[in-house]
């Protein structure tokens, strides 16, 4: 399968960055799209809301369903999936993309904050997977994907943010066990990460301002990706951790500088990456600098 036309795509937090890139890229293939996430009035600092995600992937040749959705709400996430499934008669594919971000210490990071980390990354990622597992095992080449990172067990990680970081390798333990749980019924588990940083508003707000942005790749290679990895055999590839551009190689990719927002900067790693892993021919990736 190289089309996702008539397929129905359940995304948490598709109202901008990294999730509504993956939406669009499906939309130009004729997709359907529920549009879960929080957002319904223009935030200050946060570009879109549901509803002009809505647009955009209906611009783009999808059709789209803005369903408001605390993925920490378990009433909110059964409702947004029935009515995904009302609209659109099932779910193929569900985009585990919501997250929540605290780069903080230990005594920097309240409980408040722990907890909706915890309760989005993890909690929400297991409970969205949970209630449209019934759903996918009806589906032809049904998908799961976490936005989550290898399980690369190094102090390093877990030093300045240990709390972000159980938060983010919960969504990736929940990749190891569902794809172990879900194989026989065909459905596929895996994750999906970013190599170097994506030009989001976590990234321009949390990690640098403009220099940063300008290090990073646009999410277009987040959503290429994904749709590299939606689109194969859920039977043949499951409970794998992919690093976006191996995947885009893989399937044929040479050139990723059309990624880039700015080619005259180096490109930065994101977090998570393990040092052994070797891009692709011709991408150099400068370390991520020590916080």
């Amino acid at each position: 399968m190289t089309s996702l036309k008539g397929k129905t795509l359940f995304i948490s937090g598709a109202s901008r960055g990294i999730g509504l890139a993956i939406a669009l890229r499906a939309a130009r293939d004729g997709a359907n799209i529920a549009i879960a996430a929080k957002t319904t009035e223009p935030h200050p600092k946060l570009k879109g809301t549901i509803y002009t995600a809505a647009d955009e992937i209906r611009a783009a040749g999808g059709n789209a369903l803005p369903v408001v959705c605390d993925i920490r709400d378990e009433a909110q996430v059964m409702a947004s999936i029935e009515k995904t499934v009302a609209a659109f008669g099932g779910i193929d594919i569900c985009v585990n993309n919501a997250s929540a971000i605290s780069l903080t210490n230990s005594q920097a990071t309240d409980m408040k904050r722990f907890d909706l980390m915890m309760g989005i990354n993890t909690r929400g990622t297991f409970m969205v997977s949970k209630y449209c597992i019934p759903h996918l095992k009806k589906a032809q080449n049904p998908h799961i994907l976490m936005l989550s990172p290898p399980l690369d067990m190094k102090t390093k990680w877990f030093e300045n943010s240990t709390a972000y970081t159980m938060a983010k390798f919960g969504m990736s333990m929940c990749v190891l066990g569902l794809a172990g749980e879900l194989k026989p019924a065909g459905v596929a588990v895996n994750a999906l990460w970013p190599r170097t940083t994506i030009a989001t508003a976590a990234v321009g707000n949390l990690l640098g301002g403009d220099a940063m942005m300008r290090a990073s790749r646009t999410p277009d290679i987040m959503g290429d990706a994904a749709h590299a990895i939606v689109t194969k055999p859920s039977r043949e590839f499951t409970g794998q951790f992919c690093i976006d551009d191996k995947v885009l190689y893989a399937a044929g990719v040479r050139d990723f500088e059309p990624y880039r927002v700015d080619r005259s900067v180096p490109l930065m790693s994101d977090f998570f990456v393990p040092d052994d892993d070797v891009p692709p021919p011709g991408v150099t990736v400068q370390p991520l600098p020590s916080r």
